[in-house]
């Protein structure tokens, strides 16, 4: 186990995730539910999957692109992840959920949720810089069940007791620190 994928990954995105969208939609199914196993189960699955898939396409890449051209590529990439980091998310109502039980219309809510989020095509960067579907995955599945385990497990206690903004900024930092590595690594190849 790349211990660096790992831990790299799991940073970028449990910082990046807080007060990100399906944060919000763990805080709601949390209230709406009342039922933390089986949202904690939903998330997992979700993520597991969703993350799994843009891992194997970021890997997949990386395995076809020049190494030269995907750092700039990654850098790029990262840099933006950090502007869009500082923009917090919102989450419009969507009315009501479908009447699956908790632990179905949670996978089906994340899975969805995290299409095209920025979590999701940072694990596509993450696995095309550390080449490691299995690592990158580890690591933003653990980030992903902190941040939105204890969104359901805590509530809108936990919505108090950061501030967001230093939160974002902490993470996008992160975004821009890999961003420089990856621009970097392009200019000495």
């Amino acid at each position: 186990m790349d211990i660096q994928a790992v831990a790299g990954s799991f940073a970028l995105v449990a910082l990046s995730e807080m007060g990100d969208k399906t944060q919000l939609l763990a805080f709601s199914l949390a209230a709406r539910f009342k039922k933390p196993v089986p949202i904690l189960c939903g998330i997992l699955a979700a993520t597991i999957l969703n993350h799994g898939l843009a891992s194997t396409l970021g890997q997949w890449v990386s395995n076809r692109v020049p190494a030269s051209v995907m750092a700039f590529i990654l850098a790029a990439m990262f840099i933006g992840f950090g502007i869009w980091t500082l923009k917090p998310d919102t989450m419009e109502e969507t009315g009501n959920a479908p009447k699956l039980g908790a632990f179905l219309t949670t996978t089906i809510l994340f899975f969805l949720a995290e299409m095209g989020d920025k979590t999701q095509l940072a694990t596509v960067a993450l696995a095309a810089r550390y080449h490691s579907v299995f690592n990158v995955t580890i690591g933003t599945t653990a980030g992903m069940m902190l941040t939105d385990g204890l969104a359901v497990l805590l509530g809108d206690r936990l919505a108090g007791a950061a501030s967001m903004k230093w939160i974002r900024w902490i993470a996008a930092g992160l975004f821009l620190l890999f961003g420089v590595i990856s621009l970097i690594a392009g200019l000495k190849a």
